[in-house]
């Protein structure tokens, strides 16, 4: 699940704004990571920097209202990251967690999750920026949390349908075993997220005992037409994913991509 951000002004910081649709804020997070594109603005006059490495201090704050009723800048999040010089020049994406503030935020949720960034390399010699400014025509660079959801009702449903198998388990029937799939690994650098998930896959054989639930496939198995071969073990049920992804001219694109995960398996 990705959700990108608006903008506006909170005390001289952008403040960063994620909508949650009220379908997304019933469930319970597992985990929530802040995508965020850091660049150096522009270097600074009369200072010489020689260092190849910096160290940047980043800190997320909530931005919510106090007591009475004022806005108020909460830290959840603080970190030191070592980037090169090249990194802040060209621009680098870090990834923050901010599991505890999405937690609470779908507990007791508001309008926008609406967050600031402060920034800075350890020294304040340099002006850095979240994100670039290049990106209010340039969806490219945009802020974006990715959030993982607990779905504990899905997993039970799951269990009954078909057999789960691992790659040591003796089963030679039909079953769904797990496979991961890293798209880093294949060169798909254009994917942001996720850069890896679980497709599953079926695998096994189809005994008389399964032909028995399916009766047009045992029919077609004794009928034995041209062609046909015997019953085989395939998908039963997909479902999709949510991906985050460049598009040829480097705008960002949320697409939900059907069929890429297989739920159960079964004979056909």
């Amino acid at each position: 699940m990705l959700h990108l951000s608006r903008h506006n002004h909170f005390k001289g910081l952008k403040v960063i704004n994620f909508r949650f649709t009220s379908k997304v804020l019933q469930n319970e997070v597992d985990e929530a990571i802040l995508n965020l594109y850091i660049q150096e603005l522009e270097p600074r006059h009369n200072v010489t920097i020689t260092d190849d490495h910096f160290t940047i201090n980043l800190q997320v704050n909530r931005v919510t209202r106090n007591s009475q009723g004022n806005k108020a800048s909460v830290p959840y999040a603080e970190s030191s990251i070592k980037l090169t010089k090249k990194d802040l020049k060209v621009g680098k994406w870090l990834k923050v967690n901010v599991t505890t503030m999405v937690a609470e935020f779908f507990r007791l949720p508001r309008e926008n999750l609406a967050i600031v960034v402060r920034v800075q390399d350890s020294k304040n010699r340099m002006s850095l920026v979240v994100p670039h400014p290049s990106s209010e025509t340039n969806n490219a660079v945009m802020p974006y949390i990715e959030v993982s959801l607990r779905d504990n009702s899905h997993k039970r449903t799951r269990r009954t349908i078909g057999m789960d198998c691992t790659e040591n388990t003796k089963e030679v029937r039909c079953c769904r075993y797990p496979l991961s799939v890293n798209f880093e690994e294949f060169g798909w650098d254009w994917i942001i997220a996720p850069k890896q998930y679980d497709a599953n896959y079926c695998s096994g054989e189809c005994p008389y005992s399964f032909l028995q639930k399916y009766p047009h496939t045992h029919l077609v198995h004794l009928a034995a037409p041209q062609g046909s071969g015997g019953p085989c073990c395939a998908p039963r049920k997909m479902s999709s994913i949510s991906m985050l992804y460049f598009d040829h001219d480097f705008n960002i694109i949320y697409g939900t991509i059907p069929g890429m995960v297989v739920e159960s398996c079964g004979c056909s």
